[in-house]
């Protein structure tokens, strides 16, 4: 599995390849904080722990960027309040 994500800055999203498919995280920005809006995993590799793997790393950027998180996808959501560790970057 990955443990690189790129941010598309144009796309609005970050992306983790795994082999051909692609797991995306999708955000804004809204007054310096990343508004986490959808995540999507392709269905051939859904069930493998690869949209963890994408929320720990996207959550892991934007710690090292010195961001805030308001997480409105359900799975984001999900993700940081089973991940205490992370509460420190969620407001939301």
């Amino acid at each position: 599995m990955s443990d690189t994500i790129v941010d598309n800055k144009k796309g609005h999203r970050f992306e983790m390849a795994i082999g051909d498919d692609m797991a995306v995280a999708y955000y804004s920005i809204e007054g310096g904080k990343y508004v986490l809006l959808h995540t999507e995993v392709p269905f051939a590799i859904s069930g493998q722990g690869v949209g963890s793997r994408l929320a720990r790393l996207v959550f892991d950027e934007i710690d090292t960027r010195g961001a805030r998180i308001i997480a409105k996808c359900p799975f984001m959501s999900a993700f940081a309040a089973r991940h205490p560790e992370y509460n420190r970057l969620v407001d939301g």
